[in-house]
């Protein structure tokens, strides 16, 4: 009696488990639709019209969760916006779907060196190292990036502090 009842409990679980990851899609399959907004907004960024690339990029996102370039792109408007931040966190939502994907590993990298973490955007760079062994476009772009440091606004450094 009792091996019937455990039997049953793992043949439930069985059809349970199979029925739920039958109807669902592979990760690598985007809706169509985002990936006609994904589109749209770069070539809204293109045009230098950011705020209607971000708000773009966020539908094809509520469209399809699951749209890894769209999270990119929404990487790289927010820091064209000058929100690194932001950026950082889109990045790090791509690299969630695909933890070696060089776009976002790259952005994310970029946006710690304007954010002042130097040693993040340099884990970023061993990542990326080790994904791609002979080299790559990325690796180059992202030491560059990381030699030539923050960007400090130069208005805030030279300007004069009033004591009372």
């Amino acid at each position: 009696m009792r091996i019937s009842t455990v039997a049953a409990a793992v043949a439930l679980t069985l059809v349970t488990v199979s029925t739920s990851l039958h109807g669902q899609r592979p990760d690598d399959q985007v809706d169509p639709r985002s990936l006609s907004l994904l589109a749209s907004a770069r070539t809204a960024q293109s045009a230098g019209n950011l705020d209607a690339a971000a708000e773009t990029l966020e539908t094809a996102l509520a469209v399809d969760p699951r749209n890894r370039a769209a999270f990119v792109a929404l990487g790289d408007v927010s820091e064209a916006r000058g929100l690194p931040g932001k950026a950082i966190r889109y990045y790090r939502e791509a690299l969630l779907l695909e933890p070696n994907d060089l776009a976002a590993l790259t952005g994310q990298g970029e946006a710690y060196v304007a954010k002042g973490a130097l040693e993040r955007a340099r884990q970023n760079l061993a990542r990326i190292r080790k994904i791609c062994a002979r080299g790559c476009a990325e690796a180059t772009t992202l030491a560059a990036a990381i030699a030539k440091g923050p960007v400090t606004n130069v208005a805030q450094a030279t300007k004069p502090t009033v004591t009372e």
